[in-house]
């Protein structure tokens, strides 16, 4: 199917967007205004979303007509890690809460919900299907993160059967690009291993270590095709049925580690540490069900959006200096 254009329908209307000020949110904050949206961003100092009264003080104060709920308590692999019982608690409370007052507020013309593949069963066939989403237990590392974001379909689902509240759950792959969190703690695999790399060069040395042993998969998004596909779905889809945001294509961690080295210069050795969890082993999404709902193509290539991150960390790492150096990690 021809790719489409999103951008249709938006002016004046009022928009809510969760998480607005992170990665994703503020490149589609930037799209939605653009398109003459109305966008509200609430920020967690002002509307800590895991308190219900915050929740309530949301719709409330904005009045929105379309929220797109994208907050979250995420990380990569080390950061779920050491952070299980919270990453729980805040992902379920806060969609708990957002998806129970949109359906007390009574006037969204619909609410927009992004899930995560880590919701899927780590054993589940790849390409991940989004009929085999209850096949199976998470991957352990990221299971409480995964477990609460697929409650939230549950929810969804059952509000749209009891309120006729109109939610729409999405699932995006692995996103990447300029903006991404760079923080060695807490980043997911690209940022971290683009962060090694750049300072490998410029330091230097000859040698870096990657977590596990490089053989795991997964299907990386840019994310400005992960808010194209947002706006596109909250246009066109009016579904229940979750569907998957990705590109289809399938990448190990040693070859996008392989792409990095070149990109960044270094020529170095890499040292595998397989002692360090690598993560869910196969992920690439089926993503036909998001090309015959609302005609959603990707359309930023790996090595294309991988450049355009690098040049955007070299410019901006000044800024992001007082990071202190970890180690990469795959989501």
């Amino acid at each position: 199917m021809e790719q489409l254009e999103a951008g249709r329908g938006w002016q004046a209307r009022r928009v809510v967007v969760t998480g607005g000020s992170g990665f994703l949110g503020s490149v589609l904050v930037g799209r939605l205004r653009a398109a003459g949206a109305d966008v509200i961003v609430p920020l967690r100092e002002d509307y800590d979303l895991t308190e219900s009264s915050a929740a309530a003080r949301v719709f409330t104060d904005a009045r929105p007509q379309v929220l797109f709920h994208l907050a979250a308590a995420v990380g990569g692999i080390g950061a779920n890690r050491a952070n299980p019982g919270r990453f729980f608690y805040e992902n379920m409370a806060m969609g708990l809460h957002v998806v129970d007052h949109a359906h007390r507020y009574g006037r969204l013309d619909k609410l927009i919900i992004v899930g995560t593949t880590c919701a899927y069963p780590g054993d589940a066939p790849v390409p991940l299907r989004e009929a085999d989403l209850w096949s199976g237990y998470p991957e352990p590392t990221n299971a409480p993160y995964g477990v609460a974001k697929r409650a939230l379909l549950v929810m969804a689902q059952a509000y749209r059967t009891q309120y006729g509240l109109k939610a729409i759950y999405l699932i995006p792959a692995n996103l990447y690009g300029p903006g991404d969190n760079f923080d060695p703690e807490t980043s997911h695999v690209i940022p971290a291993l683009i962060r090694k790399c750049v300072e490998a060069v410029d330091e230097g040395r000859d040698e870096l270590v990657a977590w596990g042993d490089g053989t795991p998969t997964r299907d990386f998004l840019h994310v400005r095709d992960a808010a194209l596909g947002l706006m596109l779905a909250a246009e066109r889809y009016e579904g229940a049925d979750p569907i998957n945001l990705g590109t289809h294509e399938e990448t190990t961690i040693r070859d996008l580690l392989a792409q990095i080295t070149v990109l960044t210069g270094y020529r170095g050795r890499v040292v595998w540490d397989t002692t360090r969890p690598g993560g869910q082993r196969r992920r690439r999404l089926d993503v036909s069900r998001a090309k015959d709902a609302f005609g959603f193509n990707a359309q930023v290539s790996l090595i294309e959006g991988l450049r355009e991150t690098i040049a955007w960390y070299r410019t901006h790492r000044g800024a992001l200096s007082a990071i202190k150096r970890g180690d990469a990690s795959t989501p």
